[in-house]
Protein backbone atom coordinates (compact mmCIF):
# COMPACT_ATOMS: atom_id res chain seq x y z
CA UNK A 1 0.00 0.00 0.00
CA UNK A 2 1.58 3.28 -1.08
CA UNK A 3 1.04 6.26 1.22
CA UNK A 4 -1.03 9.23 0.07
CA UNK A 5 0.70 12.61 -0.22
CA UNK A 6 -0.68 13.76 3.11
CA UNK A 7 0.20 10.43 4.80
CA UNK A 8 3.59 11.59 5.93
CA UNK A 9 5.41 13.10 8.86
CA UNK A 10 7.40 16.30 8.44
CA UNK A 11 10.39 16.29 10.76
CA UNK A 12 12.73 19.23 11.33
CA UNK A 13 16.11 18.32 12.81
CA UNK A 14 16.88 21.32 15.01
CA UNK A 15 20.53 20.28 15.17
CA UNK A 16 20.99 21.01 11.47
CA UNK A 17 17.85 22.83 10.40
CA UNK A 18 17.18 20.12 7.79
CA UNK A 19 13.59 19.00 7.13
CA UNK A 20 12.61 15.45 6.22
CA UNK A 21 9.43 13.84 4.92
CA UNK A 22 8.81 10.44 6.55
CA UNK A 23 6.05 8.30 4.94
CA UNK A 24 3.25 6.99 7.15
CA UNK A 25 1.96 3.56 6.11
CA UNK A 26 -0.74 1.70 8.04
CA UNK A 27 -0.43 4.31 10.79
CA UNK A 28 3.26 3.51 11.17
CA UNK A 29 6.59 5.12 10.31
CA UNK A 30 9.66 3.02 9.58
CA UNK A 31 12.43 3.44 12.13
CA UNK A 32 15.02 3.11 9.35
CA UNK A 33 13.64 6.29 7.75
CA UNK A 34 15.14 8.22 10.67
CA UNK A 35 18.64 6.98 9.85
CA UNK A 36 18.86 9.60 7.09
CA UNK A 37 18.84 12.31 9.77
CA UNK A 38 22.52 13.03 10.43
CA UNK A 39 24.64 15.90 11.69
CA UNK A 40 27.52 14.88 9.40
CA UNK A 41 28.30 12.36 6.66
CA UNK A 42 30.09 9.98 9.06
CA UNK A 43 27.26 10.15 11.60
CA UNK A 44 25.51 6.79 12.10
CA UNK A 45 22.11 8.43 11.85
CA UNK A 46 19.22 8.88 14.23
CA UNK A 47 17.94 5.81 16.07
CA UNK A 48 14.67 5.34 17.94
CA UNK A 49 14.78 4.29 21.61
CA UNK A 50 11.96 2.05 22.83
CA UNK A 51 12.70 -0.19 25.84
CA UNK A 52 10.42 -3.28 25.85
CA UNK A 53 9.15 -2.27 22.38
CA UNK A 54 6.05 -0.67 23.88
CA UNK A 55 5.46 1.44 20.77
CA UNK A 56 7.39 -0.45 18.10
CA UNK A 57 5.84 -2.85 15.59
CA UNK A 58 8.29 -5.69 14.93
CA UNK A 59 6.30 -7.38 12.18
CA UNK A 60 3.21 -7.38 9.99
CA UNK A 61 0.79 -10.10 10.99
CA UNK A 62 -2.60 -11.43 9.90
CA UNK A 63 -3.11 -13.75 12.88
CA UNK A 64 -4.45 -11.94 15.94
CA UNK A 65 -6.15 -8.57 16.26
CA UNK A 66 -6.19 -6.96 19.67
CA UNK A 67 -7.76 -3.62 20.61
CA UNK A 68 -6.99 -3.03 24.25
CA UNK A 69 -9.02 0.17 24.52
CA UNK A 70 -12.19 -1.48 23.22
CA UNK A 71 -11.55 -4.88 24.84
CA UNK A 72 -11.53 -6.73 21.49
CA UNK A 73 -9.69 -9.96 20.69
CA UNK A 74 -10.00 -11.70 17.31
CA UNK A 75 -8.25 -14.70 15.78
CA UNK A 76 -7.97 -14.27 11.99
CA UNK A 77 -10.88 -11.82 12.24
CA UNK A 78 -13.18 -14.09 14.28
CA UNK A 79 -14.28 -12.68 17.68
CA UNK A 80 -13.00 -14.69 20.64
CA UNK A 81 -16.45 -14.99 22.21
CA UNK A 82 -17.89 -16.69 19.10
CA UNK A 83 -14.96 -19.11 18.91
CA UNK A 84 -15.17 -19.97 22.62
CA UNK A 85 -18.91 -20.62 22.34
CA UNK A 86 -19.09 -22.52 19.06
CA UNK A 87 -15.65 -23.93 18.30
CA UNK A 88 -13.14 -26.40 19.72
CA UNK A 89 -9.48 -25.83 20.46
CA UNK A 90 -8.28 -28.00 17.57
CA UNK A 91 -10.56 -26.12 15.18
CA UNK A 92 -9.14 -22.83 16.48
CA UNK A 93 -5.60 -24.20 16.14
CA UNK A 94 -6.38 -25.01 12.48
CA UNK A 95 -7.72 -21.47 12.03
CA UNK A 96 -4.56 -19.93 13.48
CA UNK A 97 -2.21 -22.13 11.46
CA UNK A 98 -4.05 -22.15 8.12
CA UNK A 99 -5.79 -18.78 8.17
CA UNK A 100 -9.41 -19.90 7.84
CA UNK A 101 -11.87 -22.17 9.61
CA UNK A 102 -11.71 -25.74 8.27
CA UNK A 103 -14.38 -27.61 6.38
CA UNK A 104 -15.57 -30.80 8.06
CA UNK A 105 -13.23 -33.05 6.00
CA UNK A 106 -10.32 -30.71 6.72
CA UNK A 107 -11.08 -30.71 10.45
CA UNK A 108 -11.44 -34.50 10.48
CA UNK A 109 -8.05 -34.94 8.79
CA UNK A 110 -6.41 -32.34 11.06
CA UNK A 111 -7.83 -33.98 14.18
CA UNK A 112 -6.75 -37.43 12.97
CA UNK A 113 -3.21 -36.25 12.20
CA UNK A 114 -2.77 -34.61 15.59
CA UNK A 115 -4.29 -37.59 17.42
CA UNK A 116 -1.91 -39.98 15.66
CA UNK A 117 1.11 -37.90 16.70
CA UNK A 118 0.40 -37.54 20.42
CA UNK A 119 2.83 -40.34 21.31
CA UNK A 120 6.48 -39.47 21.91
CA UNK A 121 9.58 -41.58 21.38
CA UNK A 122 10.33 -43.85 24.35
CA UNK A 123 13.66 -42.10 24.77
CA UNK A 124 11.75 -38.90 25.52
CA UNK A 125 10.19 -40.70 28.49
CA UNK A 126 13.65 -41.70 29.65
CA UNK A 127 14.82 -38.10 29.19
CA UNK A 128 11.96 -36.79 31.34
CA UNK A 129 12.68 -39.43 33.99
CA UNK A 130 16.17 -37.99 34.37
CA UNK A 131 14.89 -34.82 36.04
CA UNK A 132 15.01 -34.54 39.83
CA UNK A 133 11.87 -35.53 41.69
CA UNK A 134 11.27 -31.89 42.65
CA UNK A 135 12.01 -30.38 39.23
CA UNK A 136 9.67 -27.58 38.20
CA UNK A 137 7.29 -28.93 35.52
CA UNK A 138 7.82 -25.82 33.38
CA UNK A 139 11.56 -26.46 33.37
CA UNK A 140 10.87 -30.05 32.38
CA UNK A 141 8.61 -28.92 29.54
CA UNK A 142 11.25 -26.46 28.40
CA UNK A 143 13.88 -29.19 28.28
CA UNK A 144 11.53 -31.73 26.71
CA UNK A 145 10.47 -29.50 23.83
CA UNK A 146 14.05 -28.42 23.20
CA UNK A 147 15.06 -32.09 23.10
CA UNK A 148 12.50 -32.82 20.37
CA UNK A 149 14.76 -31.00 17.91
CA UNK A 150 17.25 -33.87 18.33
CA UNK A 151 14.57 -36.46 17.66
CA UNK A 152 13.48 -34.71 14.45
CA UNK A 153 16.71 -33.35 12.90
CA UNK A 154 14.85 -32.84 9.61
CA UNK A 155 12.90 -30.03 11.33
CA UNK A 156 15.64 -27.55 10.45
CA UNK A 157 14.57 -27.79 6.79
CA UNK A 158 12.24 -24.87 7.35
CA UNK A 159 12.03 -23.89 3.67
CA UNK A 160 10.05 -27.05 2.84
CA UNK A 161 6.27 -26.47 3.30
CA UNK A 162 5.53 -30.16 3.84
CA UNK A 163 8.24 -30.35 6.47
CA UNK A 164 6.81 -27.31 8.24
CA UNK A 165 3.38 -28.95 8.21
CA UNK A 166 4.51 -32.15 9.93
CA UNK A 167 6.50 -30.27 12.58
CA UNK A 168 3.43 -28.11 13.26
CA UNK A 169 1.29 -31.19 13.81
CA UNK A 170 3.93 -32.83 15.98
CA UNK A 171 4.30 -29.80 18.25
CA UNK A 172 0.58 -29.31 18.84
CA UNK A 173 0.10 -33.07 19.33
CA UNK A 174 3.01 -33.76 21.68
CA UNK A 175 2.85 -30.72 23.94
CA UNK A 176 0.04 -32.14 26.15
CA UNK A 177 1.91 -35.45 26.40
CA UNK A 178 5.11 -33.77 27.59
CA UNK A 179 3.10 -31.56 29.97
CA UNK A 180 1.34 -34.58 31.48
CA UNK A 181 4.63 -36.47 31.82
CA UNK A 182 6.04 -33.49 33.75
CA UNK A 183 3.02 -33.49 36.06
CA UNK A 184 3.19 -37.23 36.72
CA UNK A 185 6.93 -36.98 37.35
CA UNK A 186 6.39 -34.42 40.13
CA UNK A 187 3.87 -36.81 41.69
CA UNK A 188 6.18 -39.83 41.46
CA UNK A 189 3.54 -41.56 39.35
CA UNK A 190 4.04 -43.65 36.20
CA UNK A 191 3.57 -41.83 32.92
CA UNK A 192 0.28 -42.43 31.13
CA UNK A 193 0.31 -42.90 27.37
CA UNK A 194 -2.16 -41.04 25.14
CA UNK A 195 -5.56 -42.59 24.46
CA UNK A 196 -6.48 -42.06 20.82
CA UNK A 197 -10.16 -42.72 21.56
CA UNK A 198 -10.39 -39.45 23.50
CA UNK A 199 -10.50 -35.94 22.11
CA UNK A 200 -7.74 -33.39 22.75
CA UNK A 201 -8.75 -32.07 26.23
CA UNK A 202 -10.11 -35.46 27.34
CA UNK A 203 -6.85 -37.15 26.41
CA UNK A 204 -4.88 -34.60 28.38
CA UNK A 205 -7.05 -35.08 31.46
CA UNK A 206 -6.56 -38.83 31.09
CA UNK A 207 -2.78 -38.51 30.94
CA UNK A 208 -2.92 -36.35 34.07
CA UNK A 209 -5.25 -38.38 36.25
CA UNK A 210 -5.64 -41.97 35.01
CA UNK A 211 -4.74 -44.49 37.69
CA UNK A 212 -5.79 -48.16 37.74
CA UNK A 213 -9.03 -47.92 35.76
CA UNK A 214 -9.04 -49.78 32.46
CA UNK A 215 -10.57 -46.83 30.65
CA UNK A 216 -10.42 -43.24 31.84
CA UNK A 217 -13.66 -41.36 31.21
CA UNK A 218 -13.30 -37.64 31.98
CA UNK A 219 -16.32 -35.55 32.89
CA UNK A 220 -17.41 -33.78 29.67
CA UNK A 221 -17.98 -30.55 31.58
CA UNK A 222 -14.35 -30.49 32.72
CA UNK A 223 -13.14 -31.35 29.23
CA UNK A 224 -15.21 -28.57 27.68
CA UNK A 225 -14.08 -26.01 30.27
CA UNK A 226 -10.47 -26.97 29.56
CA UNK A 227 -11.11 -26.69 25.82
CA UNK A 228 -12.47 -23.16 26.31
CA UNK A 229 -9.41 -22.24 28.36
CA UNK A 230 -7.22 -23.56 25.56
CA UNK A 231 -9.10 -21.43 23.02
CA UNK A 232 -8.72 -18.29 25.14
CA UNK A 233 -4.98 -18.84 25.56
CA UNK A 234 -4.20 -19.92 21.99
CA UNK A 235 -2.67 -16.62 20.88
CA UNK A 236 -2.38 -13.05 22.09
CA UNK A 237 -0.54 -11.03 19.48
CA UNK A 238 3.11 -9.98 20.03
CA UNK A 239 3.47 -10.72 23.73
CA UNK A 240 6.77 -11.59 25.44
CA UNK A 241 6.82 -15.31 24.59
CA UNK A 242 5.59 -14.81 21.01
CA UNK A 243 8.24 -12.16 20.46
CA UNK A 244 10.80 -14.63 21.81
CA UNK A 245 9.64 -17.29 19.35
CA UNK A 246 9.89 -14.85 16.45
CA UNK A 247 13.27 -13.45 17.54
CA UNK A 248 14.87 -16.86 18.02
CA UNK A 249 13.10 -18.23 14.94
CA UNK A 250 14.51 -15.39 12.85
CA UNK A 251 17.89 -17.15 13.04
CA UNK A 252 16.20 -19.90 10.95
CA UNK A 253 16.49 -22.43 13.76
CA UNK A 254 14.09 -25.39 13.89
CA UNK A 255 10.57 -24.77 15.31
CA UNK A 256 11.17 -26.89 18.43
CA UNK A 257 14.05 -24.66 19.51
CA UNK A 258 12.03 -21.53 18.70
CA UNK A 259 9.08 -22.87 20.70
CA UNK A 260 11.38 -23.71 23.60
CA UNK A 261 12.32 -20.02 23.63
CA UNK A 262 8.63 -19.18 23.98
CA UNK A 263 8.31 -21.60 26.89
CA UNK A 264 11.35 -20.02 28.56
CA UNK A 265 9.72 -16.58 28.28
CA UNK A 266 6.43 -17.93 29.60
CA UNK A 267 8.30 -19.42 32.57
CA UNK A 268 8.72 -15.92 34.00
CA UNK A 269 6.32 -14.76 36.73
CA UNK A 270 5.42 -11.58 34.82
CA UNK A 271 4.06 -13.67 31.94
CA UNK A 272 2.96 -17.25 32.62
CA UNK A 273 2.85 -17.01 36.39
CA UNK A 274 0.21 -14.30 36.71
CA UNK A 275 -2.63 -16.66 37.67
CA UNK A 276 -0.42 -18.22 40.34
CA UNK A 277 -0.03 -14.74 41.85
CA UNK A 278 -3.84 -14.45 41.99
CA UNK A 279 -4.14 -17.60 44.09
CA UNK A 280 -1.38 -16.48 46.43
CA UNK A 281 -3.21 -13.17 46.88
CA UNK A 282 -6.55 -14.87 47.63
CA UNK A 283 -4.90 -17.19 50.16
CA UNK A 284 -3.22 -14.23 51.82
CA UNK A 285 -6.57 -12.44 52.16
CA UNK A 286 -7.90 -15.59 53.81
CA UNK A 287 -11.53 -14.65 54.47
CA UNK A 288 -14.24 -12.42 52.99
CA UNK A 289 -14.19 -10.29 56.13
CA UNK A 290 -10.61 -9.21 55.42
CA UNK A 291 -11.33 -7.90 51.92
CA UNK A 292 -12.06 -4.26 52.98
CA UNK A 293 -8.68 -4.10 54.76
CA UNK A 294 -6.99 -5.59 51.70
CA UNK A 295 -8.68 -3.04 49.40
CA UNK A 296 -7.47 -0.26 51.68
CA UNK A 297 -3.97 -1.73 51.52
CA UNK A 298 -4.07 -1.64 47.72
CA UNK A 299 -5.10 2.02 47.72
CA UNK A 300 -2.36 2.87 50.21
CA UNK A 301 0.24 1.11 48.11
CA UNK A 302 0.87 -1.62 50.65
CA UNK A 303 -0.81 -4.44 48.66
CA UNK A 304 -0.96 -5.48 45.02
CA UNK A 305 -4.25 -6.38 43.36
CA UNK A 306 -3.37 -9.36 41.17
CA UNK A 307 -5.55 -10.51 38.27
CA UNK A 308 -6.97 -7.04 37.63
CA UNK A 309 -5.99 -4.81 34.75
CA UNK A 310 -3.80 -5.76 31.80
CA UNK A 311 -0.74 -4.42 29.99
CA UNK A 312 -2.78 -4.18 26.79
CA UNK A 313 -6.47 -4.19 27.78
CA UNK A 314 -7.62 -0.83 29.11
CA UNK A 315 -11.15 -2.12 29.31
CA UNK A 316 -12.68 -5.42 30.41
CA UNK A 317 -10.58 -8.38 29.27
CA UNK A 318 -12.92 -10.10 26.74
CA UNK A 319 -11.57 -13.49 27.82
CA UNK A 320 -12.52 -12.90 31.45
CA UNK A 321 -16.26 -12.86 30.74
CA UNK A 322 -16.05 -16.17 28.90
CA UNK A 323 -13.91 -17.95 31.46
CA UNK A 324 -16.10 -16.77 34.32
CA UNK A 325 -18.94 -18.85 32.86
CA UNK A 326 -16.64 -21.86 32.48
CA UNK A 327 -15.85 -21.61 36.20
CA UNK A 328 -19.45 -22.47 37.04
CA UNK A 329 -19.31 -25.72 35.06
CA UNK A 330 -16.05 -26.76 36.70
CA UNK A 331 -17.26 -26.07 40.22
CA UNK A 332 -20.43 -27.99 39.44
CA UNK A 333 -18.22 -31.05 39.05
CA UNK A 334 -15.48 -30.43 41.60
CA UNK A 335 -17.42 -28.54 44.23
CA UNK A 336 -16.84 -24.87 44.99
CA UNK A 337 -13.28 -23.82 45.53
CA UNK A 338 -13.05 -22.22 48.99
CA UNK A 339 -11.20 -19.34 47.37
CA UNK A 340 -14.10 -18.68 44.99
CA UNK A 341 -16.14 -16.82 47.61
CA UNK A 342 -13.21 -14.54 48.33
CA UNK A 343 -12.59 -14.02 44.61
CA UNK A 344 -16.26 -13.22 43.91
CA UNK A 345 -16.49 -10.75 46.77
CA UNK A 346 -13.17 -9.13 45.85
CA UNK A 347 -14.38 -8.70 42.27
CA UNK A 348 -17.61 -7.13 43.51
CA UNK A 349 -15.77 -4.67 45.73
CA UNK A 350 -13.33 -3.68 42.99
CA UNK A 351 -16.00 -3.18 40.33
CA UNK A 352 -18.01 -0.92 42.64
CA UNK A 353 -15.07 1.10 43.90
CA UNK A 354 -14.41 4.36 42.03
CA UNK A 355 -10.68 4.00 42.71
CA UNK A 356 -10.46 0.85 40.58
CA UNK A 357 -13.12 1.80 38.02
CA UNK A 358 -11.38 5.11 37.34
CA UNK A 359 -8.13 3.23 36.71
CA UNK A 360 -9.93 0.64 34.56
CA UNK A 361 -8.76 -2.21 36.76
CA UNK A 362 -11.13 -4.95 35.62
CA UNK A 363 -10.66 -8.70 36.19
CA UNK A 364 -8.51 -10.34 33.53
CA UNK A 365 -8.28 -13.94 32.33
CA UNK A 366 -5.70 -14.82 35.00
CA UNK A 367 -8.14 -13.93 37.77
CA UNK A 368 -10.38 -16.87 36.88
CA UNK A 369 -8.08 -19.40 35.19
CA UNK A 370 -6.14 -20.02 38.40
CA UNK A 371 -9.38 -20.93 40.18
CA UNK A 372 -10.17 -23.55 37.54
CA UNK A 373 -6.69 -25.07 37.65
CA UNK A 374 -6.87 -25.16 41.45
CA UNK A 375 -10.26 -26.88 41.29
CA UNK A 376 -8.77 -29.49 38.93
CA UNK A 377 -6.23 -30.34 41.60
CA UNK A 378 -3.24 -28.87 39.78
CA UNK A 379 -0.37 -27.38 41.81
CA UNK A 380 0.53 -23.77 41.03
CA UNK A 381 3.75 -24.96 39.37
CA UNK A 382 1.60 -26.48 36.61
CA UNK A 383 -0.22 -23.25 35.81
CA UNK A 384 2.29 -21.90 33.25
CA UNK A 385 2.44 -25.39 31.72
CA UNK A 386 -1.32 -25.25 31.21
CA UNK A 387 -0.76 -21.91 29.48
CA UNK A 388 1.97 -23.32 27.21
CA UNK A 389 -0.15 -26.18 25.83
CA UNK A 390 -2.66 -24.03 23.92
CA UNK A 391 -0.21 -21.20 23.23
CA UNK A 392 1.77 -23.69 21.14
CA UNK A 393 -0.68 -23.25 18.26
CA UNK A 394 -0.21 -19.49 18.45
CA UNK A 395 3.57 -19.74 18.65
CA UNK A 396 3.79 -22.09 15.68
CA UNK A 397 1.37 -19.92 13.67
CA UNK A 398 3.50 -16.86 14.34
CA UNK A 399 6.65 -18.85 13.46
CA UNK A 400 5.11 -20.05 10.20
CA UNK A 401 4.13 -16.51 9.27
CA UNK A 402 7.59 -15.23 10.15
CA UNK A 403 9.61 -17.75 8.12
CA UNK A 404 7.51 -16.93 5.04
CA UNK A 405 7.72 -13.15 5.51
CA UNK A 406 9.92 -11.63 2.78
CA UNK A 407 10.66 -8.63 4.99
CA UNK A 408 11.93 -10.82 7.81
CA UNK A 409 15.60 -10.56 8.80
CA UNK A 410 17.47 -11.99 11.77
CA UNK A 411 16.48 -10.05 14.89
CA UNK A 412 19.21 -7.59 15.82
CA UNK A 413 18.09 -4.64 18.00
CA UNK A 414 20.35 -1.61 18.35
CA UNK A 415 21.61 -0.20 21.64
CA UNK A 416 22.57 3.15 23.10
CA UNK A 417 26.05 2.63 24.47
CA UNK A 418 26.55 4.38 27.82
CA UNK A 419 29.80 2.81 29.00
CA UNK A 420 33.41 3.99 29.09
CA UNK A 421 35.56 4.33 25.95
CA UNK A 422 39.22 3.90 24.96
CA UNK A 423 40.55 2.77 28.33
CA UNK A 424 44.13 1.49 28.45
CA UNK A 425 44.79 -2.02 29.71
CA UNK A 426 46.28 -2.12 33.22
CA UNK A 427 48.53 -5.02 34.20
CA UNK A 428 47.00 -7.21 36.92
CA UNK A 429 49.66 -6.33 39.46
CA UNK A 430 48.90 -2.63 39.13
CA UNK A 431 45.12 -2.78 39.52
Amino acid sequence: MSPEKNDSLTVTDNRTGSTYEVPITDGTVRAMDFRQMKVSEDDFGLMTYDPAFTNTASCRSEITFLDGEAGVLEYRGYPIDQLAEKSTYLEVAYLLVHGELPTQPQLDQWTHDITMHTFVHENVKDFMSGFRHDAHPMGMLLGGVGALSTFYPDANNISDPENRDIQTIRLIAKMPTLAAFAFRHTRGQPYVYPDNDLNYPENFLGMLYKMTELKYEPDPRLARALDILFILHADHEQNCSTSAVRAVGSSQVDPYSATAAGIAALYGPLHGGANEAVLRMLRRIGTVEKIPDFIKGVKDGDEKLMGFGHRVYKNFDPRATIIKKACDDVFEVTGKNPLLEIATELEKHALEDEYFVKRKLYPNVDFYSGLIYEALGLPVEMFPVMFAIPRTSGWISQWLEMVQDKEQKIARPRQIYTGAREKDYVEIGSR
